[in-house]
């Protein structure tokens, strides 16, 4: 099973304080910090601006550091953890200029780029940056930019004509290092599930109910073959929140304080229950982490990916990564 951890990119207001990560050295001081204690990747996500509650919340506007520039940047400072987008929100992007992006930091890297991809969970945010495609399907645009991608990846010449994405003989050049570039699709929803099963490399959803990642998981492995590709080739890489104490109750008590469950709130919409978040996270002391690990492994999990530390510091998430590396994953690659 991998294991990576999600940067501060574009977490400040939702999961962190703000300000929380203010200088490039924190940037470059976590993902070296992951590449030391074995951690297999970092990743980012991407916001453009704050959602309505964010900005009720807090008075200083947060800080959203463009997640391709940022992964560049922590790319030149490691030399082995890929590195990850959880997720850029396809609908607010151009999909010729981020293949070209793409594709570029794949071959500044030495072939370490996954990119993952997502509608995005605030339509407000989608509203603020293209306020003329409101009556637009984020699902329609996330289909076409999914194949254009394709399409400008692994061709000489592309060409696509779509509803809202087009462009005519464009040569994308030089191509990504990985062939294919692995693409994973966000979502926890089985329309999510079927778009990795036909188009990705990787399905990519948030957190749910442990029995439902087991049930998703299945889903994913039989709809994959049903496409006529090996299940193997598609993976399960599941995001998560991390949240270590002494015992279950002490890591509970710590994660209450945390922004993180303001905006576990702000996202019931999309069909998460804030209330079954404590269960399903890996939340709780290295013993209890450990039993969660060896449950997810068993429901075919391939990766606990892009976890999120949820703390009030640079230097607390560096403590908790660091204990989370020796006492739990160390503990549990230990065993198998």
């Amino acid at each position: 099973m991998r294991v990576s951890v999600q940067l501060p990119t574009c977490t400040e207001g939702l999961v962190n304080p703000v300000p929380f990560a203010v200088a490039p050295a924190d940037f470059i001081r976590l993902a070296q910090a992951a590449e030391r204690l074995g951690f297999d990747g970092v990743w980012g996500n991407d916001h453009v601006t704050a959602a309505p509650y964010v900005k009720q919340h807090w008075s200083e506007a947060p800080n959203f550091y463009e997640v391709l520039v940022t992964l560049a940047t922590v790319g030149a400072h490691t030399e082995r953890v890929h590195l990850g987008t959880a997720v850029i929100v396809l609908p607010l992007r151009d999909p010729v200029l981020l293949a070209k992006q793409v594709a570029t930091l794949d071959r500044m890297t030495g072939g370490r780029v996954i990119l993952g991809v997502g509608i995005g969970a605030y339509r407000e945010e989608f509203e603020a940056q293209w306020p003329r495609r409101r009556a637009a399907r984020r699902g329609d645009l996330m289909d076409e930019g999914l194949a254009a991608l394709r399409l400008l990846f692994t061709e000489r010449e592309a060409s696509y004509a779509g509803a809202h994405v087009a462009f005519e003989r464009v040569e994308l050049a030089p191509k990504p290092v990985q062939r294919p570039l692995p693409i994973y699709v966000g979502g926890h929803n089985e329309t999510a599930v079927s778009r990795a099963a036909r188009l990705g490399q990787g399905w990519l959803p948030g957190w749910r109910p442990f029995d439902e990642v087991k049930t998703r998981t299945a889903l994913l492995r039989r709809l994959t073959a049903e496409a006529g590709r090996d299940p193997k080739e598609v993976e399960a890489a599941v995001q998560f929140t991390v949240m270590l104490g002494a015992t279950p109750e002490d890591a509970a008590a710590r994660y209450r304080q945390t922004g993180m469950v303001r905006h576990r709130r702000s996202l019931a919409h999309t069909g998460r229950d804030p209330a079954l978040a404590e269960a399903n996270n890996l939340i709780g002391s290295p013993a209890s982490l450990l039993e969660k690990l060896e449950f997810l492994a068993a429901a075919g999990v391939d990766h606990v990916c892009a976890l999120q530390f949820p703390h009030d510091s640079v230097a607390e998430m560096l403590e908790q990564m660091e204990w989370f590396a020796k006492d739990v994953i160390g503990v549990f690659r230990g065993k198998r």
